[in-house]
């Protein structure tokens, strides 16, 4: 399982460029990784960039969201992780 890590200030294009080369280098289970609201809405859009860079490959992905707790510089935060697999 591959995982990226999205900021705020990601480019979705480049993240969801990121995600489609996991998925085509036979990857079935990609998970991208969120904190905070600004960081959720750039993944959110790789996400929906992906789906349309895979789909004429015939590569369907689905989307599984969950919260995940994690630890930055010894604070605690929750992340949301989305889980992207491929159909």
């Amino acid at each position: 399982m591959e995982a990226i890590k999205v900021s705020s200030k990601s480019v979705p294009q480049k993240v969801a460029g990121a995600i489609s080369n996991l998925f085509r280098d036979n990857n079935e289970e990609v998970v991208v990784s969120a904190i905070g609201a600004g960081a959720l809405n750039q993944a959110i859009k790789a996400v929906i960039i992906a789906r349309g860079f895979l789909a004429p490959a015939g590569i369907n992905i689905v989307l599984v969201p969950a919260f995940s707790d994690i630890s930055i510089d010894g604070e605690e935060r929750t992340a949301i992780k989305l889980t992207l697999k491929a159909l």
